[in-house]
């Protein structure tokens, strides 16, 4: 179940959507849904539907970045050498959905740090006097 819809996408983007894109969009937010569920946040409906379109905007491309990437966090360009050179944050590539560092935030899902040792479970509790 997608949270948010083609129309959505198509208010946040800075171009008209080809008929392949907004085809292309529908899959893409139920792709995006899945992969907010799966950190089973408790965010909000309006939350999913920003952070939804946000990721899909990055992977269909908003068609004003004059070459750069959406997400790129550093570049490089050469003129008579043809060589360019991004990076993308937060371990996404484009066209591809992945959740922005400020997507986490606006999720609840960033700084959160945890650890399991099965180790622990092995040896017995100690009483506490």
């Amino acid at each position: 179940m997608a949270y948010a819809t083609t129309s959505d996408v198509q208010a946040r983007m800075l171009r008209t959507m080809s008929e392949s894109e907004t085809s292309l969009c529908s899959t893409l937010l139920d792709d995006a849904a899945a992969l907010i569920d799966s950190y089973d946040t408790s965010a909000t409906d309006d939350v999913k539907k920003i952070v939804s379109c946000r990721m899909v905007v990055r992977a269909l491309g908003d068609g004003q970045t004059s070459g750069v990437p959406i997400g790129a966090t550093q570049g490089s360009m050469s003129a008579l050498g043809y060589s360019q050179s991004w990076t993308i944050g937060s371990g996404g590539a484009t066209g591809d959905l992945y959740l922005s560092k400020s997507d986490r935030q606006l999720l609840g899902i960033l700084g959160k740090i945890g650890s399991y040792s099965p180790v622990e479970e092995l040896a017995p509790a100690e009483e506490v006097k």
